[in-house]
């Protein structure tokens, strides 16, 4: 047996999550064994940016990883969560060279490809450790063991073979397309990695000289790619331009001759003139008209987003900023420029850089992404990964079936580098594992190809790269395929179709059998988090707490783009810093919003704030417990004497431990982790301190020379602590910290593990399931909260006693709630009297607990009916108010259709509880005008 001891008078956070974190570390209890026979249970973490640190995404998805992983562990299985870091190119790109050009004024390109590289990998040492501390922070049962990176050794083996293994199938090649290439970062980016923003711009209408007599009338937005023209397109069935095509335009500052084509997939007859300038070197869609019509390829504008030759001398070197301006000015000193209008258009920048992005036809390396796509989608069809929620994956499906060839080459140095050779003398190209001495063609020498892989591609193998792919390893046959994937929405095309591609082409099996997709984290209005807005809530904050002038210091050292406007909404938000809350108010309060499908999480400080209230009521209860649990001997406890000394309140609320068991359990097999936290916060609040903690403090008081009561208050000793362990069994997964610091001091058996995290996850026990018991405290309760809204309704203080007639003609009912009359009076505090009949009664307020049972209270000398009349109309009118209010958002289609269900939910739900609370109002004030005649 071990001894109980008492909890510090407040939890402190600060003292607890240190010594739990060393001490489960120190035990190893995070690692899994690879030979372990029993079931295994694997997720592998969705690997962070090695750029930064923890945010409010993270700490929700990892959240709900680790409530997943303790469950699983504590069910039985053998659990692995695989962490690491992902190496992020384009975003640790982005932050060095910002950081090189403001420390010494130089970019990459003056460093050198090496010396870049040593920096890249001193400052990834440097945030790559800062991550993990930061997810030990959250308590994250990660198995450190086995941390992965990107680009660590075995990941460069396992991306080699891919690579190579897809070329030797025809799956990857090289060839000359068009890309969307980021200007500021000098490098190829997806169109997965760019925004398209709405941007107001001008559309100019340019009249284009006939060879031969007339004109045709052109619309753009990019004037100075005009200079890049090779053709005109119109629709072949216009009746304007029939007797034209064919024939040629002089290009206006150019003086080049180029040919009017007929093409109807790039040429609309109903759009604009019906006519469309084609620059086939600048744009995607006149690419594939170039193709079609065999039209020339003229490139006018270079890497660096400036005009080069064969653009007239006069633009070169101009950005294509200053470029469009001067070609519309020539345009309208040449008399061709016919209108100008204002015009809103979508324009595509790079989520990075925020550059506008050029579309250019370059040569890069590509995959041939439908073959892969196929596998994937039939695998999806056919059961073997399912979508929560299910309609994403209508998403994922429609993007897969609709895929184009991925290009996976990046003009940058922070990646894998492509393993292939080109020969500097027959510009022959070879693809290997391993660097080749010379050409394999003619024997000339060789250098490696510039550019890395996009960083999806080695993220594409993360599932069972980490487990040791290429090779047969014991650590892939048990732990693969994952069992879950959890990752957010945005990141469906991105990540979770690569994986689904590579993972079956090189296993066969499916990557992971659920793929668990979470809500978005937004503040409390629904509006993304910006730290230009100043509304992100930084998890790290909330473990530490923060005041506003640490806060405001930050923002001076990060310099946004407005900081006065970050730092007034800061104060508006923060005024009087954030508390420090700890990782489990945190976790909790994240994992009772995460609603599957919800789309948004609407957080705020006061979300946090109220789930730390519930750990602190928590943490009070078991104090009181701890305290009243003297004498009290886990090992007698339990069998079929102690089963009778139970009473009602004691049958009660352990039928009710065993339905939140149940619930809790059933909720996390179909990952609905909001029904399953709120479950034990219910059950907590509602149940085992509201209501039983009060029902067994008669009987927890010493007793000297009774054995009848010694017995009777051992017995509900041992209810209570069994209760208290159970729940902090329950809770675990969603908080882990203070439900381990508890469950130390709780008695128990000497046989139960050093850890609360490796003890068996509850299972309801149906020998004490009792519906008669929960009917009976039902009625109990009911009866008591009925004299609560009495009182409450009439203006009469809670603590203040008042007499009333609990009537009941009905004997069985009488019989069952009489012996409960003590229980009553103490909760409601009220001297009640029980009758067996109805009785009229003059100015006396009442209340019906069902069809049986009627409380009478008697308002004689209670109440000032004049002061209640005021009060209580008063308090009608503001219920009109609210209930007009209510009725009429909800009465909006658009509210409706648009706002989040369980938004919905709790309109519906504040609106009911509204009406029915006028419906009391307007009968009180009914009895009170009678009573006063």
């Amino acid at each position: 047996m071990t001894t109980s001891s008492a909890l510090s008078k407040q939890y402190d956070p600060s003292d607890v999550e240190p010594r739990w974190r060393r001490f489960w570390q120190e035990n190893n209890y995070f690692h899994a064994d690879d030979a372990s026979p029993t079931i295994p249970y694997a997720i592998t973490l969705p690997p962070p940016n090695v750029t930064g640190s923890l945010h409010i995404g993270h700490a929700l998805g990892s959240t709900l990883q680790d409530i997943l992983i303790r469950w699983k562990r504590m069910s039985g299985s053998n659990a692995m969560w695989m962490p690491g870091t992902d190496h992020a190119s384009i975003a640790v790109h982005v932050l060095l060279e910002k950081e090189l050009m403001r420390a010494e004024k130089k970019t990459r390109f003056d460093l050198g490809r090496e010396e870049f590289m040593k920096r890249a990998w001193a400052w990834k040492e440097r945030s790559g450790s800062r991550i993990n501390e930061q997810e030990k922070l959250m308590g994250f049962s990660l198995d450190w063991e086995r941390e992965r990176f990107t680009m660590d050794e075995r990941s460069n083996v396992a991306v080699t073979e891919c690579f190579v293994r897809l070329y030797e199938e025809g799956l990857i090649y090289r060839a000359k397309r068009m890309i969307h290439w980021d200007t500021a970062s000098q490098t190829v980016v997806s169109d997965l990695e760019t925004d398209d923003v709405e941007e107001q711009r001008s559309l100019w209408e340019i009249a284009y000289p006939i060879e031969g007599g007339g004109e045709i009338i052109v619309a753009t937005t990019r004037p100075e790619t005009m200079l890049g023209d090779s053709g005109v397109a119109v629709h072949p069935d216009d009746p304007r331009y029939t007797d034209v095509i064919g024939k040629q335009v002089i290009l206006p500052l150019t003086g080049r001759k180029i040919p009017i084509v007929g093409d109807g997939i790039l040429a609309k007859m109903e759009f604009g003139t019906g006519a469309v300038k084609v620059t086939p070197a600048h744009d995607p869609n006149d690419y594939d008209c170039g193709q079609r019509n065999h039209l020339e390829f003229i490139q006018v504008i270079d890497l660096h987003g400036k005009m080069i030759a064969p653009a007239p001398d006069k633009y070169v070197g101009m950005t294509v900023v200053a470029a469009r301006k001067a070609v519309v000015a020539d345009l309208e000193a040449a008399g061709v420029l016919r209108d100008t209008k204002p015009y809103k258009m979508t324009v595509k920048r790079s989520q990075r850089s925020g550059a506008v992005i050029e579309p250019m036809a370059l040569e890069q390396w590509w995959v041939k992404a439908a073959p892969l796509a196929e596998k994937a989608v039939a695998a999806v069809e056919a059961g073997k990964t399912k979508f929560i929620p299910e309609h994403e994956q209508k998403t994922f499906m429609h993007w897969m079936t609709n895929i184009k060839d991925w290009c996976i080459s990046r003009q940058l140095w922070w990646g894998h580098r492509i393993p292939a050779w080109h020969c500097e003398k027959c510009e022959t190209i070879m693809v290997a594992r391993t660097a080749p001495s010379e050409c394999g063609t003619c024997g000339g020498s060789v250098h490696q190809d510039e550019d890395i892989l996009d960083t999806w591609f080695s993220s594409g193998l993360w599932p069972f790269s980490t487990l040791g792919w290429p090779e047969k390893t014991r650590a892939l046959q048990t732990f693969y395929p994952n069992s879950v994937l959890v990752t957010g929405p945005d990141i469906i095309f991105f990540w979770v179709a690569r994986m689904m591609m590579f993972g079956l082409h090189f296993t066969g099996k499916v990557p992971f059998k659920t793929v668990y997709l979470t809500s978005i984290v937004t503040d409390e209005t629904g509006a993304k988090m910006s730290k230009t807005k100043g509304n992100v809530i930084d998890p790290l904050q909330i473990l530490s707490g923060a005041t506003l002038d640490s806060l405001l210091e930050r923002v001076d050292a990060e310099k946004p783009l407005d900081p006065e406007a970050v730092k007034k909404a800061l104060r508006k938000n923060f005024a009087n810093g954030i508390p420090q809350m700890g990782a489990d108010a945190l976790r909790f309060a994240l994992a009772r919003l995460s609603t599957s499908g919800a789309g948004r999480i609407k957080l705020n400080v006061d979300r946090i704030v109220e789930n730390r209230n519930f750990i602190n009521k928590l943490w009070n209860a078991t104090r009181f417990a701890l305290g009243n649990l003297d004498g009290f001997d886990p090992e007698r406890f339990g069998g079929a004497a102690q089963r009778e000394l139970f009473g009602i309140g004691e049958r009660w609320i352990l039928s009710r431990l065993q339905a939140v068991c149940t619930a809790v359990d059933t909720a996390l097999e179909a990952f609905a982790f909001s029904e399953a936290a709120n479950a034990i916060y219910h059950f907590v609040y509602d149940e085992l301190c509201d209501w039983y903690l009060e029902l067994s403090k008669p009987h927890l008081a010493q007793v000297e020379g009774d054995p009848v009561k010694a017995a009777l208050r051992h017995a509900v000793q041992g209810v209570l602590a069994t209760c208290l362990e159970t729940t902090m069994r329950l809770l675990h997964p969603f908080a882990p910290f203070v439900t381990e610091e508890i469950w130390q001091k709780l008695p128990k058996k000497p046989e139960l593990p050093g850890s609360l995290m490796i003890t068996v996850f509850p299972r309801a026990d149906q020998t004490f399931v009792d519906p008669e018991a929960e009917a009976e405290m039902q009625l109990v309760q009911d009866t008591i909260t009925r004299c609560l809204m009495l009182k409450g309704t009439y203006g009469v203080p809670p603590a203040q006693k008042v007499e009333v007639e609990i009537q009941i003609p009905n004997p069985a009912v009488r019989s069952a709630i009489t012996p409960h009359l003590a229980a009553i009076a103490y909760r409601a505090k009220v001297t009640p009297a029980l009758r067996s009949e109805t009785a009229p009664m003059a100015g006396a307020a009442r209340a019906m607990v069902g069809a049986d049972v009627e409380i009478v209270m008697p308002l004689g000398g209670l109440v000032d009916p004049v002061k209640e009349t005021e009060r209580i109309t008063k308090d009608i009118a503001r219920a009109d108010k609210e209930i007009s209010s209510i009725a009429a958002r909800l009465g909006k289609p658009d509210f409706v259709a648009r706002s989040p269900a369980d938004v919905v939910a709790e309109n519906r739900t504040r609106l009911a509880d509204e009406q029915a609370r006028r419906e009391r109002l307007v009968e009180a004030l009914a009895i009170l005008g009678g009573g006063a005649a």
